[in-house]
């Protein structure tokens, strides 16, 4: 494919490419960013236009700081592997935001401060990937959570409530897979949340958006068994990213999943699962 030449200007802190005709379209405000392996074997970030991919030259750090540098090429969806759309150094988790969730798994509604747990990046998997059973000896109980999460854009460290959005680069879906008979016998949720599979993220990121107010659908096997929305949360977004970041830095690329609305069921092999969140799109995965 040909390569557009490499000429342009700073557009309000965006680096706009002339000659293709993509210029006003690296401009939106929402954007869908998306992480993919290409044709050539090569991770690449690109935004997602219609049912193509618009390339990207730039790295992470170079798109949160909005240089939105099209190199030229286009692809289609279809053709590449959609990828987690960001690596990060820490998957941080809250849980029992939702009342009726704490209720129904035992937890403890309306807390004045989140419960926390942390992911390994080893339980990432992408959209349309496998959550893969771990062997019913050491659990029989595994569920699905429908959660929107967020995706930092820059270095955090101690943010005010107030400033706290200003630190959110855009928002995605997540499935905190969970074993649920560990979590309710474990005395904290590292082995029941921390299985391998266990982390479905994706499918892109959305700029631009207002997590305070989306609302979130997961169905099983076309079932719907969860409908909330993140404006039912006990405890608020900018509070938790203030919260969290006295305790530790937050980074670009790091994922804070905000939790869980009620309607958590168990999953079998064979099972499809869905997350759908408005204005964002569907996170889908195979139980195996």
């Amino acid at each position: 494919m040909k390569k557009a030449e490499n000429i342009g200007i700073m557009v309000l802190g965006i680096i706009v490419i002339y000659g293709d005709g993509y210029g006003m379209k690296l401009l939106q405000k929402t954007q869908r960013i998306v992480r993919y392996r290409n044709q050539k074997d090569k991770v690449c970030y690109g935004i997602v236009d219609d049912e193509e991919i618009l390339q990207l030259s730039g790295d992470f750090n170079e798109i949160v700081n909005n240089e939105l540098n099209y190199d030229g090429v286009k692809v289609k969806v279809e053709d590449v592997e959609i990828l987690e759309p960001v690596s990060p150094s820490k998957l941080i988790n809250f849980g029992w935001t939702y009342a009726e969730h704490a209720n129904e798994t035992g937890g403890e509604a309306n807390l004045e401060e989140p419960f926390l747990f942390l992911k390994p990046a080893s339980s990432l998997i992408p959209n349309e990937g496998d959550i893969v059973l771990p062997p019913a000896r050491l659990t029989n109980q595994v569920e699905m959570e429908g959660e929107v999460a967020l995706i930092i854009g820059k270095h955090g460290k101690n943010i005010t409530e107030e400033d706290a959005l200003d630190y959110v680069f855009g928002c995605t879906i997540f499935n905190d897979v969970t074993a649920r008979d560990l979590t309710k016998t474990d005395p904290q949720f590292t082995r029941g949340k921390g299985f391998d599979t266990f982390g479905p993220l994706g499918p892109w990121i959305v700029t631009g958006l207002d997590p305070t107010n989306l609302k979130i659908v997961t169905t099983l096997n076309d079932k719907v068994v969860q409908n909330g929305n993140t404006n039912e949360m006990s405890l608020s977004i900018p509070y938790l990213i203030s919260w969290i970041s006295q305790v530790m830095t937050l980074e670009p690329g790091d994922v804070l999943a905000t939790g869980s609305p009620s309607g958590s069921s168990p999953m079998k092999s064979g099972d499809v699962v869905s997350v759908e969140v408005e204005h964002i799109g569907k996170l889908r995965n195979y139980v195996k």
